[in-house]
């Protein structure tokens, strides 16, 4: 295959960017559950043959960066059962150890197939509200293996040759709480593929499938170049050529930390990150599988190296990631895996970043909250879930942002009014958290509060981090406010959560969520008196805070 004009390579890498973002709306558009129809907790794709990674939609971070790793297995599992991916096929699984995420994330992909050849896979990821386990949600901190998390589905073929496996999807709604919700979304996700394939084939159309095939390889080249270029140009400014220590932790249910520790070594034209030294594989859902390393890894090096650079499998020639075999950064099955999607990615996304503020200051925010603050809760015939919002990190030029979803997640919030009219939930608070940013002299975005009061039994889960340690600040700005959970009864009486926790609610009873603010960055004292006075009028910290942090009672520098 010879080399395609660098215009026409252009136009079909935008042209599959936009494919990908396309295949999200209609995925959006269709789908029945509010965690995917208003919360966007789905995300999509298009990779070359093999697995490589051309084009994505800006999705869900996790996602995103386990999707390749997600695909290549997949491919290499069907290969091993014998199996192939013919023209009208779908593969579906969740098996995290395949997929690289966890079980809520039902991972279905589509060959495309032009003129008797395989040209390209589609694929898409969404979080499924429930699939089975112990708890409603299927996320809670008391599974001690897989299988009790929720159903296990091998690659199985749920379209073949174009005829929807109804035994199979059978067999699914029987082990999952809200079946209804399972098939609609099931179905808007075959639709997002159907979608893609049309795409590509129109490309291929228009262009022939060998330009098609060449542009494939132009277009990862060009993200190597491209990445290269930039890490290039980065060492040079900051004389940062060199290795680079961080480590952080994770908070286990016995109350012992759970180290994770990443090496970054920096060269002129490559990265390579090692977790050597991380802790070891637990028995408990805070293990994260190869792909949430390499999606959190990605997503904190693509946010410092270049956060508008394109993102394909190019990247992946520039930089290489290593987690040991049976650490909590890369377990062996089966292991709970569940919290480790979504509360482990986001410390090695901590623990990577703080490695890079010491290559490239002045390119990293202190620390972010640090967790997705994981809320799941049912009852009879009913499952909800979602991930609340907190504080982003002070920034070198700025105070950090209030009330947003952080780093891995890419999420929104799922409106109130939603809620309300699906599930038998009152809300009572929506708001955000006073004095929870680190202070600094760009202090750290807030934290929130979000309350609710349950109108019938129900169970309720909270999975959660930063707890007992806060995130942390830069350049002397202080940590941001931990997270802080209770539940008041109808009575009145008050129970604390912690971190961690499932509980039987009783109608009446109320639960209070208050997520961490992030770190500060900078001397508190030399934030401008101005921004102080500010943020008091907006009550967004109190006078005692004020005085307490930003030296108000001393004189200011």
């Amino acid at each position: 295959m010879g080399r395609v004009d660098p215009i026409t390579v252009e136009v079909i890498r935008h042209a599959l960017i936009y494919a990908s973002e396309e295949m999200g709306v209609a995925l959006r558009n269709t789908a029945f559950s509010p965690n995917i129809r208003d919360r966007l907790d789905h995300s999509c794709a298009i990779l070359t043959p093999n697995g490589d990674l051309l084009a994505q939609a800006e999705h869900i971070p996790v996602h995103l960066g386990s999707m390749p790793v997600g695909a290549k297995n997949l491919v290499s599992k069907l290969e091993e059962y014998g199996e192939e991916l013919r023209p009208g096929d779908v593969v579906l699984t969740n098996d995290p150890y395949i997929s690289g995420t966890h079980l809520n994330d039902l991972m279905v992909i589509k060959p495309v197939y032009v003129g008797g050849r395989l040209v390209a896979l589609v694929a898409n990821k969404a979080h499924h509200v429930d699939v089975g386990g112990s708890v409603p949600g299927s996320i809670g901190g008391s599974a001690r293996s897989l299988l009790e998390e929720g159903t296990v589905i091998p690659p199985v073929k749920i379209v073949e040759a174009g005829k929807l496996r109804e035994d199979v999807i059978r067999l699914i709604k029987a082990n999952v709480r809200t079946p209804r919700y399972f098939v609609g979304d099931l179905m808007a996700q075959l639709a997002a593929l159907n979608l893609g394939e049309q795409r590509v084939r129109e490309l291929a159309e228009k262009y022939g499938v060998e330009t098609l095939l060449s542009a494939w390889e132009e277009i990862l080249r060009y993200t190597e170049r491209y990445t290269r270029s930039r890490l290039q140009r980065l060492v040079e400014e900051y004389g940062s050529v060199g290795v680079y220590d961080a480590e952080d932790y994770l908070e286990l249910s016995n109350g012992d930390l759970a180290p994770i520790r990443a090496r970054v070594e920096i060269r002129s034209d490559s990265i390579h990150v090692d977790f050597t030294g991380s802790h070891k594989q637990v028995d408990e859902p805070l293990n994260a599988v190869y792909g949430v390393t390499v999606a959190a890894t990605t997503f904190a090096l693509k946010s410092v190296i270049d956060p508008e650079m394109p993102m394909n499998h190019g990247f992946y020639r520039v930089v290489s990631i290593h987690a040991p075999k049976g650490s909590i950064v890369n377990p062996v099955p089966p292991a709970p895996v569940g919290g480790g999607n979504v509360e482990t990615s986001q410390r090695i996304a901590d623990v990577v970043l703080r490695a890079l503020a010491e290559a490239f200051p002045e390119r990293v925010p202190a620390a972010s909250c640090g967790t997705m603050t994981n809320i799941t809760l049912g009852g009879n015939g009913w499952a909800f879930y979602e991930t609340i919002g907190c504080g982003t990190g002070g920034r070198p030029c700025c105070d950090g942002v209030d009330g947003v979803h952080t780093n891995m997640t890419n999420t929104l919030n799922t409106p109130i009014e939603v809620i309300e009219s699906e599930y038998p939930v009152l809300f009572k608070a929506y708001e955000l958290r006073p004095d929870s940013g680190g202070p600094g002299t760009y202090r750290g975005g807030l934290g929130i509060t979000r309350a609710f009061q349950v109108l019938e039994e129900a169970i309720l889960t909270v999975f959660s981090e930063r707890y007992r340690l806060r995130p942390w600040g830069l350049k002397g700005g202080k940590p941001g406010a931990p997270s802080h959970h209770y539940i008041v009864k109808h009575n009145g009486e008050i129970i604390e959560l912690g971190a961690k926790a499932t509980i039987k609610l009783e109608p009446g009873d109320t639960v209070y969520i208050n997520t961490p603010g992030g770190g500060g960055y900078g001397n508190p004292c030399q934030r401008p008196r101005e921004k102080i006075i500010n943020d008091l009028n907006e009550e967004r910290i109190t006078l005692q805070h004020a005085k307490r942090e930003y030296c108000l009672n001393k004189t200011q520098h």
